[in-house]
């Protein structure tokens, strides 16, 4: 692909982050890296390779495909699957060595059988019991856990490898939501207890994503599951401020820059208006540059008014509405640091020559930097610099 608007990869910058989570994670805590969404939009290959090369022992995916995917690029770590399988995948956790999340009787029995007719001996596949200690998503209660993991052992090819909740809230510093985190938490350990209690081995307990991974130290059991700050952006309020204020030090590298080029630069004269809606009229005589990105590049509609784009180090406004496959940056009438072809910065790590990051962008658009990362399409090439 020859296309100008593109997405780069930091290897180094991906690789430093890894390890810096492998610093602040005590020794005898694994690591479970979520690389779904190809790895947050970063290439989950790489960011797998980069991890297993770490010792880094479990990487989590949200589908049978990016697990496979995994696997057929010569991935042999551990692979957790977050979300749930249907019974025409479940025969492929088990050609690919994919460990999944399991609750409920129907799933677990399914799974079961599925399992009875693949394997031809003794041998044993491991599963995480999912536990819904508050998320309201995916998982049995806590009060369920110790008639699932028994489920579980009776049958004949299956075993309890783990359990694992997932917390709601832990990103926010309210009380009330910290409040609600701990509750999570113990809810999680008294599941864990009632398996114990019953004579079955839990496995590998695991609760704390980034949030709690960074903030909540004494939350981490066997295994944390960091996901965006692998990627270089902190979990919302839990930011390198808040950490260092606490005297918790943490440092992480934006990864990934998405950029493109000025391919048009047009003069405006005042009372011209710019783009769909007609949104933008020119306060005065000026010049546009002309952007060959747009939302279906993961550029959200919504992000102007208010996005500005990085050009020779300046920031300079996007306006009226962005298009499909275009958008329209003011430059300031006969700017000479302006050039046709010049590199235009969406965001990026400070290396690229970024002023904006993910977070930037996220503020406009009232979401997060998770959604600005993955909304990145796939007609926009990652190149791994």
């Amino acid at each position: 692909m020859n296309r100008c608007t593109r997405a780069i990869i930091y290897k180094d910058n991906l690789k430093y982050n890894l390890e810096q989570i492998k610093k602040y994670v005590n020794p005898d805590v694994k690591i479970c890296v979520a690389v779904k969404a190809d790895s947050y939009g970063h290439n989950a290959v790489l960011t797998s390779m980069l991890a297993e090369n770490l010792g880094i022992e479990f990487l989590a995916v949200a589908t049978i495909d990016e697990a496979i995917e995994l696997r057929n690029n010569g991935i042999k770590t551990n692979i957790l699957l977050l979300s749930l399988c249907t019974p025409i995948e479940m025969e492929d956790l088990f050609i690919y060595n994919i460990t999944p999340l399991v609750f409920g009787r129907e799933f677990i029995e399914i799974l079961s059988k599925t399992a009875d007719r693949y394997f031809k001996n003794d041998e044993k596949f491991n599963v995480h019991l999912a536990v819904d200690t508050g998320m309201g998503r995916i998982g049995c209660y806590p009060e369920e856990a110790k008639e699932q993991a028994v489920l579980i052992n009776n049958s004949k090819h299956l075993k309890l490898g783990g359990m694992i909740t997932h917390f709601a809230v832990s990103d926010s510093l309210k009380k009330e939501n910290q409040d609600f985190t701990k509750t999570q938490y113990e809810n999680f350990k008294k599941a864990v207890e009632s398996v114990k209690e019953e004579g079955i081995s839990p496995g590998i307990c695991s609760c704390g994503a980034s949030a709690a991974l960074l903030n909540n130290t004494d939350m981490h059991f066997d295994m944390v599951r960091p996901g965006i700050i692998t990627y270089g952006y902190y979990p919302d309020e839990i930011t390198k401020e808040h950490l260092l204020s606490v005297h918790k030090d943490f440092d992480i590298k934006p990864v990934l820059s998405f950029e493109t080029k000025v391919v048009a630069i047009r003069h405006f004269p005042k009372g011209k208006s710019i783009s769909y809606g007609r949104t933008y009229v020119c306060e005065k005589d000026t010049d546009v540059a002309i952007l060959p990105v747009g939302y279906a590049d993961g550029l959200l509609r919504r992000f102007s008014p208010g996005l500005e784009v990085t050009i020779n180090g300046k920031n300079y406004p996007v306006r009226g509405r962005i298009c499909m496959d275009q958008c329209m940056v003011e430059i300031g009438k006969d700017n000479k640091d302006v050039h046709l072809w010049d590199k235009a910065i969406i965001f990026g790590p400070k290396e690229c020559g970024a002023l904006n990051t993910a977070d930037d962008l996220a503020k406009l658009g009232n979401t997060i930097s998770y959604e600005v990362l993955t909304s990145i399409s796939k007609r926009v090439e990652k190149i791994i610099n």
